[in-house]
């Protein structure tokens, strides 16, 4: 039997380990300037880069070798800011001219051949602009609840020896097909368990639940950005963006919540050369 993640990276079985996610990195300049501040404030771990998003050159330019994955991004879902394929791929546009708005949309249109070239192209270009890759995950989830999808996910993650980001039992087996155990057995690394408070933020999570995570390596995520008018225009959860950032940046509040709850924190480039090891 395989060895438990936390054991197989050097850590007792039963040690309570934590890495901090901040998401949507290249998404607006008040995402990465927010994104940026909460790495550099040594409570969170790393961070993810939506590639295709209209301000990720300019997060490469912010970059400073901090732990970065790519959020990869095959859906804009909002009406009023958009983004669209880097590969200009034709099945992956809506009649908008950027990415489907929903799930669904790109459920029914994506032709494969075109999402596993926009996905490898999209993790190339994020190495060609100096990132050194810890991990995947797919935004929205959309490349996690379909096999056929999953399929190409996992197929990434093995090829750039990359570590790939899974929701916890609870959540992958709502999906219809064995995910976790896919992913399992094809050798690709991935966390315990995922915490996350889609549109409300991590501060209750900070409150009431650091304390109580179990054995294993849990990922807690959160979306920080600074307030400016800009993300109040495009973003329609811009509030617990903002909470998020003053959770971490301004009130210290995630970082006395680490503390008090005991955990160890760990970083994807320590489970990335736990992939590349095999």
């Amino acid at each position: 039997m395989t060895d438990p993640l936390a054991a197989q990276l050097g850590y007792p079985a039963d040690a309570r380990l934590l890495i901090v996610s901040a998401d949507d990195l290249g998404l607006c300049h008040a995402a990465n300037v927010g994104v940026y501040d909460c790495l550099r404030s040594g409570s969170v771990s790393c961070a993810t880069l939506m590639v295709p998003a209209p301000w990720a050159r300019d997060a490469a330019a912010r970059y400073r070798g901090e732990d970065v994955g790519v959020h990869l991004t095959v859906n804009a879902e909002w009406e009023r800011y958009r983004w669209g394929p880097i590969t200009h791929a034709p099945s992956l546009l809506d009649g908008d001219g950027g990415f489907p708005r929903t799930l669904e949309d790109f459920w029914d249109h994506a032709d494969l051949d075109e999402v596993r070239r926009e996905c490898r192209a999209q993790i190339e270009r994020a190495i060609l602009w100096g990132f050194d890759v810890s991990h995947l995950d797919a935004r929205m989830g959309t490349l996690l609840m379909r096999p056929e999808f999953f399929d190409i996910y996992l197929e990434l993650a093995l090829d750039f020896g990359l570590p790939a980001r899974l929701a916890g039992s609870p959540g992958t087996d709502r999906l219809g097909f064995p995910a976790r155990q896919l992913a399992a057995d094809a050798g690709v690394v991935f966390v315990d368990r995922v915490l996350s408070a889609p549109g409300h933020g991590i501060r209750r999570i900070t409150e009431g639940q650091l304390g109580e995570i179990p054995p294993g390596i849990t990922e807690l995520r959160l979306h920080p950005a600074i307030d400016t008018p800009e993300l109040r225009a495009i973003a329609p959860d811009w509030a617990a963006r903002v909470d998020d950032y003053r959770v971490v940046c301004e009130e210290a509040t995630l970082a006395s919540a680490l503390e008090a709850s005991g955990v160890t924190q760990v970083t994807y480039r320590a489970l990335r050369d736990l992939s590349r090891a095999g």
